[in-house]
């Protein structure tokens, strides 16, 4: 279907101008997404909580900016806003921070958030709840501060990075997966209720991704991530960062509803699952674990 858009659907091009608000731009997808945006002339809002990464993104798109713009400025055309999405507290005094200085939001990408690798037998209960904390609440109390803006100018686009675990619930990554299922229902709930105000509410599920989402993932105690690990090291087919984010901005540009972004066995995964739910699930409960184990983990990883 993309590239089905790439040829006969708007170009990325066409969104020029607008402001896109972008969570989690410090790393991985939203850092590329940033870099995608800032080539084609979008003005940026750039937030994560580490500072010090977004400075550097932020340089980078200026870099980008410039190539097609002689009057592109740091100052005017980008917002280093850092965001914690726990601290729901702040996400207020942010949002006005970026209509103060823009004047609209265009695009809110909600891409902010961590995996997760660790059974559910050995995964503190605190652990589930940070993740939910991080992945849906603060997820969803930014975009319901956003909105009004949006209905009130009756144009609006919100995108959710969800994933195919969104679809598909993965073993070692359980929390995490009904974190996703969670945003794929109430952003599908959303897309209804706010298509009348001229509002645009897309959901991307990546598979598998080249970028540091393994390494700050969640592990089975609080405050631990799995950080250098032998998770995801060999032998696993993963989209580099760039192609993904190519084919998000096309998804993008032509306000898709969802779209599913991965390598063939995601892909595959997520039509059995949809398609053929009562054959993948007798094969999944079956051989899942290990499928999961043999994509994951080094062959020296052995897991009880």
């Amino acid at each position: 279907m993309l590239k089905y858009y790439e040829l006969f659907g708007k170009k990325v091009e066409t969104m020029r101008g607008q402001v896109v608000w972008i969570t989690g731009a410090s790393s991985g997808i939203g850092e590329h997404l940033a870099y995608k945006m800032a080539s084609v002339g979008c003005k940026l809002v750039l937030s994560s909580r580490r500072k010090e990464e977004l400075d550097r993104v932020t340089t980078k798109c200026l870099e980008l900016a410039s190539k097609n713009r002689r009057d592109v400025n740091i100052e005017k055309d980008f917002l280093v806003l850092p965001l914690d999405l726990i601290r729901i507290d702040t996400h207020e005094e942010a949002v006005q921070s970026a209509l103060e200085h823009f004047g609209k939001i265009d695009i809110l990408v909600n891409n902010g958030g961590r995996s997760q690798r660790s059974m559910i037998v050995k995964t503190d209960f605190k652990v589930d709840q940070e993740i939910f904390q991080l992945n849906v609440i603060g997820t969803i109390s930014l975009t319901k501060l956003v909105l009004p803006h949006m209905i009130k100018r009756n144009a609006g686009h919100i995108v959710v990075v969800s994933s195919i675990a969104g679809k598909v619930g993965i073993p070692t990554s359980a929390t995490y997966s009904a974190a996703k299922f969670a945003l794929q229902g109430y952003f599908f709930a959303l897309r209804c209720e706010v298509y009348h105000n001229g509002i645009d509410v897309s959901i991307v599920c990546p598979g598998p991704i080249k970028s540091a989402l393994v390494k700050n993932a969640f592990s089975e105690m609080s405050g631990k991530s799995v950080k250098e690990t032998s998770f995801d090291k060999e032998g696993v087919r993963k989209m580099e960062t760039d192609k993904f984010v190519k084919y998000m901005a096309i998804a993008m540009a032509n306000k898709l509803d969802e779209c599913w972004i991965s390598p063939q066995l995601g892909v595959l995964m997520a039509y059995a699952s949809q398609y053929m739910p009562v054959t993948f699930n007798w094969v999944f409960k079956r051989y899942g674990r290990q499928l999961m184990r043999n994509s994951r983990y080094n062959k020296e990883k052995k897991e009880n």
